[in-house]
């Protein structure tokens, strides 16, 4: 938990501490997630999935499920009645195998039946017949040439960057190689969806939990050869998404069986059956060179990223891009030599996860400034306070960063952050403050305590000229607000903080939100930190049209201009004292706008990697304090102290509750979560082996929020979901670099990395 209190306040406005309106369900177990859906009538639907990483389909046998008493349809890829494959920039992803299947888990077949267990039994009987291929599992032979696994190729993407001095070497060089696993989203809520089909089969509604709404809509209206106002998306109860479902994974699915049944038809993934059907982190491996003068002031940056994207393509083009983006950090840096693979191989496809390729790329040049600390004889934070980016300082882009860039004050900020006051093992000798908890592992004498120190940049919204935008209304009628939108809420809280947008523009009590579906324009997708300030702005522009009516309707009233007319807090006032509440000039009355909202353009790279290709930045600083035992290899992370540029906290609680979040997955990539395959095949897909971390491996947060507000954003705000998971991971690696002097240069760290 942090250490400061923020008590919610009734009054619900921007800057306070409003309470969820979705809360007080989640909490009595009442709120109902996309997988507590069910219709009259309804079918169970289940997905067939290859057991190989990489196979031709000689057959496929479907008449051992047709006999199954209580099976009502059965689909393959003969069966997608439109464009059979689908992605969200490439669409290079069968909604079936047909002829090749090219990773473990990949569906080949769906069926539909009067209960799972008829479902199972029916999964059971089909016979595929595979001709077992080769895997490629090692994306260095990819770029290497090795023979195509797809017909796109094994190549997802090939980038370089290159500016400045090519030739320059400083008189300090480091260099490293870091390698990050796979990391899973490992959302608690699982993938569900419920399709109900229209009378005659002329479209279907599905519900579903998803990060957006309108381009899922798109490609399953696509892949059923359906116009896109035939197919029909509300959101589910989303029990968190982090970047997991920004893919589409049962919806072609469950749509197909509704359509072929004529009947509602639910899907709802196991936690086994999740890891293989939603994208996850990108394995990476990254080389870095740095160069600097003797004092440490950072000169040029030389690296090579390497990035599996799995199967399919998914988003790895763009992650490529805002990892090696980035990778210079949060450093004023005139020269650099970038070069970036997305690989395509036979393991699990990978896409958007939190940090999007940037918790790579920090995980990275973090190391490199500690090793840069060590050669010039700084400590930790001084070289990074050297070398801090400032408003103005340019990218190895070309990018002027045009945003507030409080680095140096996050930096400042961490350090005064107090450290934890009590000795290794805390003064009761609660076993649970040890490492290795209730196992009883640890000895008091073995403990060594280290510190270590991870900073930050982060892009915000979407890059490379992609036209971003979002859509909402606002609609006020006697005195009450309702607020329409697309804008997936994930648990990131924009339930919450668009009515306090609208009570803090309109002066009005009571603000609610319609349920989200594509009844109205798409707000694109809840990812990259975009919502607060896109759908921020969408919502802000709707509520200040309607307030622009409102006050163009007290002028008429009034037979005044309205240039003279006041709208403060809820009330207008005439200029000869005349007044009158919102509530009261709305009674009877409806005023409605709907607003889209734009961010500035931004351009694609070119052959050198330069660019505009961002929008906006945050930045973040993390101190982390690490108890290790030696002997076993056990780490306890004791404390995250952290410095987060946030712009305007438009909801403080909110924000701590993503701050610590986003820290928790943080510590878990540090030294516990992989996904891990062997010839790509997963051994670990479950919870019992897929290691996260619990309440009682979190750290004490201590936070502070660096709010000086960004005059570019529609509020003020920056998005604040991201950055906390970045370069959380990096200090606790150095900060157990730092106890135990081993170099360590891999996350997770694991047990025989660490033991002397």
């Amino acid at each position: 938990m942090t250490d400061v209190t923020v008590r919610p306040v009734v009054d619900g406005r921007l800057g306070t501490s409003a309470l969820r309106p979705d809360g007080l369900a989640k909490t009595q177990g009442t709120f109902a997630f996309s997988g507590d859906l069910s219709a009259d009538g309804m079918l169970w639907g289940a997905t067939l999935r290859s057991p190989h990483p990489f196979a031709r389909i000689r057959s496929i046998d479907l008449s051992g499920a047709w006999q199954i008493a209580g099976v009502a349809a059965v689909v393959t890829a003969d069966d997608v009645p439109g464009k059979p494959t689908y992605g969200l920039i490439s669409a290079d992803q069968p909604v079936f195998a047909r002829d090749v299947v090219r990773y473990a888990g990949e569906p080949v077949a769906a069926v539909a039946g009067d209960h799972p267990e008829t479902c199972r039994r029916a999964l059971a009987a089909i016979r595929v017949d595979y001709e077992v291929l080769t895997p490629l599992v090692d994306p260095e032979l990819a770029i290497a040439g090795a023979e195509p696994i797809h017909p796109d190729g094994n190549i997802l993407r090939h980038q370089r960057i290159v500016r400045g001095d090519q030739d320059l070497v400083g008189e300090v060089v480091v260099e490293g190689t870091y390698e990050i696993g796979m990391q899973d989203q490992a959302f608690l809520g699982l993938e569900a969806a419920l399709a109900i089909p229209d009378p005659g089969g002329a479209g279907v509604e599905l519900f579903v939990a998803t990060q957006w709404l309108h381009e899922d809509l798109g490609q399953i209206a696509a892949c059923l050869d359906l116009p896109a106002d035939r197919v029909r998306l509300t959101l589910g109860g989303v029990g968190g998404a982090f970047g997991a479902r920004e893919d589409i994974s049962l919806q072609v699915h469950t749509c197909l069986l509704a359509l072929r049944t004529g009947r509602p038809v639910r899907i709802a993934y196991s936690r086994e059956e999740s890891f293989y059907g939603h994208v996850h982190r990108h394995p990476a491996r990254i080389w870095m060179r740095h160069h600097a003068t003797r004092d440490g002031r950072l000169q040029r940056v030389e690296a090579r990223f390497v990035l599996d994207g799995g199967a399919y393509a998914s988003t790895s083009s763009a992650v490529l891009v805002n990892a090696i983006t980035h990778a210079q950090g949060p450093y004023v840096c005139d020269s650099a030599t970038v070069e970036g693979f997305a690989t395509r191989t036979n393991n699990l496809p990978c896409g958007a996860m939190r940090g999007f390729g940037v918790v790579q790329a920090c995980f990275a040049h973090e190391g490199q400034m500690d090793r840069l600390a060590e050669a010039c004889g700084l400590d930790p934070v001084e070289i990074r306070l050297r070398n801090a980016m400032r408003t103005g300082d340019r990218l190895i882009t070309g990018q002027v960063i045009a945003d507030v860039a409080p680095v140096a004050e996050c930096i400042r900020a961490t350090a005064a952050l107090p450290l934890p006051d009590e000795p290794v093992g805390g003064r009761d000798g609660d076993p649970l403050r040890l490492p290795g908890g209730a196992g009883l592992t640890a000895d008091v004498g073995h403990i060594r305590r280290g510190i270590g120190w991870g900073v930050s940049i982060k892009n915000l919204m979407y890059s490379e000229g992609f036209d971003d935008f979002s859509t909402a209304r606002c609609r006020l009628a006697d005195g009450s607000v309702t607020l329409k939108f697309a804008t997936a809420e994930v648990g990131q809280g924009f339930v919450t903080l668009a009515p306090q947008i609208a009570r803090t523009v309109l002066g009005v009590e009571r603000a609610v939100c319609e349920p989200i579906d594509t009844t109205i324009g798409s707000a694109g997708s809840t990812s990259a930190s975009r919502q607060t300030w896109m759908s921020g702005g969408a919502v802000l522009g709707a509520c200040r049209a309607v307030a622009e009516q409102v006050v163009a309707h007290a002028a008429q009233s009034w037979g005044v201009s309205t240039a003279e007319v006041e709208l403060v807090d809820g009330v207008l006032t005439s200029p000869d004292g005349r007044q009158a509440t919102v509530g009261e000039l709305s009674a009877g009355r409806v005023f409605e706008a709907t607003f889209e909202h734009h961010h500035p353009p931004t351009e694609d790279l070119d052959e050198d990697g330069q660019g505009n290709c961002h929008t906006a930045f945050a930045f973040v600083a993390h101190r982390a304090v690490v108890d290790v035992d030696v002997e076993l290899g056990l780490v306890k992370v004791v404390q995250i102290a952290t410095a987060q540029d946030v712009g305007r906290a438009l909801n403080p609680l909110s924000v701590r509750g993503q701050i610590e979040g986003g820290i928790a997955q943080g510590v878990g990539l540090a030294v516990m979560e992989e996904i891990v395959q062997t010839d790509g095949r997963v051994r670990n897909a479950s919870f019992t082996d897929y290691l996260l971390p619990t309440m009682l491996d979190m750290p004490e947060v201590v936070a502070e929020l660096i709010e000086i507000p960004e005059p570019r954003s529609p509020l003020g705000a920056k998005g604040v979901g991201e950055p906390p998971c970045i370069s959380s991971t990096p200090a606790v690696l150095a900060a157990i670099r730092d106890a135990t002097g081993k170099d360590l240069r891999r996350v997770p760290v694991r047990p025989f990395d660490i033991a002397l």
